[in-house]
């Protein structure tokens, strides 16, 4: 029953890191999202789980067995570093510019990373995972589309990428800290 808890915790703490990078991306860029026709609750449900299987595969893949294997050998920092290398490297592979994957994949590794050491399993950056990947699709922003569209004028292409990277880095780093700062009696990073 706690790791329910762990993961409904994790949905919620990534809602809140997806809805403040949306919120940024809204604010500081020339973007309209426009609402797509076709997206039905059967879809919204099974993209969902899509989502949360996708995440836990790459939760076990990464942050199970291997990142704690490697923390109680070579501390956590050395451990998180090299698990945030091969998630980069995983995503460059599954298509990812070198930019996304290092300073999208790899910065996320750090919070996924960071939260399951500090929660004890992987439960929390499961809900977080999931939360991060779900919303994103709903809003528009992954490839496949969801409930809306992200639409950028042409003019504002590259600035667009520019606001985008920049908000999720300063969000997500901000989202290690506060995992960082946070005093667990169980858990020390």
């Amino acid at each position: 029953m706690r790791s329910v808890f762990k993961v409904v915790l994790g949905l919620i703490i990534g809602l809140i890191i997806s809805g403040m990078h949306i919120a940024a991306i809204a604010f500081f860029s020339h973007i309209s999202l426009s609402r797509l026709k076709g997206t039905s609750f059967t879809i919204t449900v099974a993209m969902f789980l899509l989502y949360l299987l996708t995440a836990l595969r790459e939760e076990l893949a990464f942050r199970g067995y291997p990142l704690r294997s490697l923390a109680f050998s070579i501390g956590n920092w050395k451990a998180q570093t090299i698990i945030a290398v091969f998630f980069a490297l995983e995503h460059l592979a599954g298509g990812y510019t070198w930019g996304q994957a290092i300073f999208g994949a790899g910065i996320g590794a750090i919070l996924f990373g960071i939260a399951a050491l500090r929660s004890g399993g992987i439960a929390l950056p499961l809900g977080m995972h999931t939360a991060w990947n779900f919303s994103q699709w709903y809003m528009g922003f992954k490839l496949e589309k969801g409930m809306y569209n992200a639409v950028v004028p042409e003019a504002f292409q590259s600035s667009n990428q520019m606001v985008i990277q920049v908000s999720y880095v300063v969000i997500m780093l901000g989202a290690i800290a506060a995992f960082y700062f946070y005093k667990s009696p169980q858990h020390k990073v």
